[in-house]
């Protein structure tokens, strides 16, 4: 198996989220690990969250499971029961079609580092549980609910 030379995978910080729901998420960091292996099947992400961001906004996937293991630090995971502290060796799983919105916030001091790991099933929708935003895995844009696009984009 190639090993996969962390030091030299791109890195990309931010999203692709239209304004202002980018803001939350602006200084993430997100390594695409499994793209770098040449995985095509599923994704593994190498994530890095400073103090004070969030993962990504609250969702949930229609067709794609996903899965997180802290290496560093501590996050609080909220989710439609409430909250729950992941600390480094903790993990967490998102069934798909939960209907159960989740994402993580950072509100230690220090930046932590965990795992992301999903499936790359191209009907899948992923639907934002607290705004008007969706996406379609088919072409990654970020709609209103109704489909419609945001303005300047």
């Amino acid at each position: 198996m190639p090993k996969i030379d962390v030091a030299v995978v791109p890195e990309r910080k931010g999203t692709g989220y239209p304004p202002p729901f980018d803001a939350p998420c602006a200084e993430r960091i997100r390594q695409r690990l499994g793209n770098a292996g040449g995985l095509t099947d599923f994704g593994v992400n190498l994530m890095r969250l400073p103090p004070g961001n969030w993962s990504s906004q609250r969702h949930w996937h229609s067709h794609e499971d996903e899965f997180v293991y802290v290496l560093e630090g501590e996050l609080t995971l909220i989710e439609d029961d409430g909250e729950t502290l992941l600390r480094a060796g903790d993990c967490a799983a998102f069934a798909k079609g939960s209907g159960n919105g989740h994402h993580m916030i950072n509100r230690s001091g220090e930046t932590a580092v965990y795992l992301e790991v999903g499936s790359r099933a191209p009907a899948d929708l992923t639907t934002c549980s607290d705004i008007d935003m969706m996406s379609l895995n088919a072409d990654g844009r970020f709609t209103h609910k109704d489909g419609s696009a945001y303005s300047g984009g």
